[in-house]
């Protein structure tokens, strides 16, 4: 029997800035390890002998760089879903479910987020394997975490009576405890951390939606049918995807249904969720002191100090967070990292950017950042991936000189076409078609010198693009 594993990439991950941004969150970066949070689940569910290819369920804006991760970590999705919108995880549950019968009525799917880490694999592949019999016998399986500590963050799954060997009916769910409560649940012995992984049958699932929440199952089914396909992404239909409540599976069906059950394990959980769940988890040092990247500290206790372009320096200093990404500095008590959120919701008010993207930007195409600009000049560094190209596009506003730094470089100005290596240069005039690729089997690098009256990222039309992108500002480039 193999499992369907279908991996939700839609969170914004605001409590783990300045690194998670809107455009570029948690679960598409390297927290824990050299692999992203989604590659390290990805590659969790890899194994032939119990799991099918994952399904990918995430927003528009992401695809792209999901897809080049995948690619990365040598995994070919079976299916990569778009959402239109943020529907919350019953919906997406849903429109899996509706795409898996299209291969198997009665497939297995596990439900899990892409931005989770687990240690002990061998012990998460045991108990899938364990709620995969449980699903295929109908079902609804939910995976309770054993509580290490009188945890406040998580809500909790109540046991109820033992159905097998390792497995109990679910009692009921509770919300997140205070500290005292938290206590008396682990004094107990019958309550497990929720971690939102689900395992259940296509048409299990489906037939208890239809019965708890037949908008959703009714609307989700709906998008996946009325979906388009676009390279190698099923864009859900926007309309019925949209009219589709938003609810989660907790609250949609597994707090109603009378099949549900709980499987405890042990695999060295964590949500990942704040700056000191990854205090936690870190490699510690005599003093208590997690460090990532270029980080000298004296006399420094008990911090999380991550330096993500240059060299960070500590002196005197104890539980703190502080992480630094080139163009912000968080320094916070390491008490406080679940209020990051409030900065984050301050920055928006304002009408500030910092919430939304990193200085550097990711493209389909590889990224750019901006390392200078001025009121009619800006200079970026280019990265293109082997074999990719950026659209064929001009500017209205502003000229643009590209150096070759590393790589080579096939160059279109107007009529003609060039190759470019290292130390090579061309100028691309205002209102000149331009394209450029990278031919090669290496990264490419450049740097480019925008000069004009406007420099503006939705100055840009678009002629031909291999991705599909229109002319935007929220595809630029």
């Amino acid at each position: 029997m193999s499992v369907f594993p279908v991996i939700l990439s839609g969170g914004v991950g605001s409590r783990l800035w300045p690194t998670s941004r809107a455009l570029y969150p948690k679960q598409l970066l390297p927290l824990v390890s050299e692999l992203t949070m989604l590659q390290e689940t990805a590659c969790r569910v890899s194994d032939p002998k119990l799991f099918e290819a994952p399904i990918i369920v995430s927003n528009d804006e992401h695809r792209f760089i999901i897809a080049q991760q995948m690619r990365e970590a040598g995994i070919m999705p079976l299916a990569h879903l778009l959402e239109p919108m943020g529907r919350n995880t019953a919906p997406a549950a849903a429109a899996a479910a509706a795409f898996v019968q299209t291969y198997n009525p009665k497939g297995v799917l596990l439900i899990l987020p892409a931005d989770h880490h687990i240690r002990d694999v061998v012990a998460f592949r045991a108990a899938v394997a364990q709620g995969a019999e449980l699903a295929q016998q109908g079902k609804l399986v939910t995976f309770g975490i054993v509580p290490s500590a009188p945890e406040t963050g998580y809500g909790y799954i109540r046991r109820g009576e033992a159905i097998s060997a390792g497995a109990y009916a679910v009692r009921g769910f509770v919300e997140k405890p205070n500290v005292e409560t938290a206590k008396t649940y682990m004094a107990d012995g019958g309550y497990d951390w929720n971690a939102g992984i689900f395992m259940f049958r296509a048409d299990v699932i489906l037939d208890e939606m239809r019965v708890y929440c037949p908008e959703i199952v009714a609307r989700s089914a709906e998008a996946v049918v009325k979906g388009k396909r676009d390279l190698d992404f099923l864009r859900l239909q926007p309309e019925a995807f949209e009219a589709c409540p938003s609810n989660s599976i907790d609250y949609a069906v597994m707090e109603h249904t009378s099949v549900a059950v709980v499987v405890p394990v042990n695999m060295g959980w964590s949500d990942i969720g704040s700056w000191s769940a990854l205090w936690e988890t870190g490699e510690q040092d005599e003093a208590g002191n997690v460090s990532q990247g270029d980080v000298m500290s004296v006399d420094t206790a008990n911090c999380y100090i991550r330096a993500e372009t240059g060299l960070v320096a500590t002196l005197g200093v104890e539980d703190l967070i502080i992480v630094e990404t080139g163009d912000v500095t968080l320094v916070a008590n390491r008490n406080r990292v679940q209020d990051v959120k409030k900065i984050v919701e301050r920055i928006a008010a304002e009408g500030r950017s910092e919430h939304q993207v990193h200085n550097r930007v990711h493209r389909p195409w590889g990224f750019y950042e901006s390392l200078d600009a001025g009121p009619r000049h800006q200079v970026k560094h280019l990265m293109v991936h082997p074999g990719a190209s950026l659209s064929l596009q001009l500017h209205h506003h502003r000229a643009e000189h590209w150096v070759v730094v590393k790589g080579v470089a096939q160059v279109t100005v107007g009529e003609e076409v060039k190759i470019l290596n290292e130390n090579q240069s061309t100028y691309i005039p205002v209102e000149t078609k331009h394209r450029l690729e990278n031919p090669g089997t290496e990264p490419l690098s450049i740097i480019e010198v925008q000069s004009g009256g406007y420099l503006g990222e939705d100055d840009i039309v678009r002629f031909d693009d291999v991705y599909g992108r229109k002319s935007d500002a929220s595809a630029a480039e």
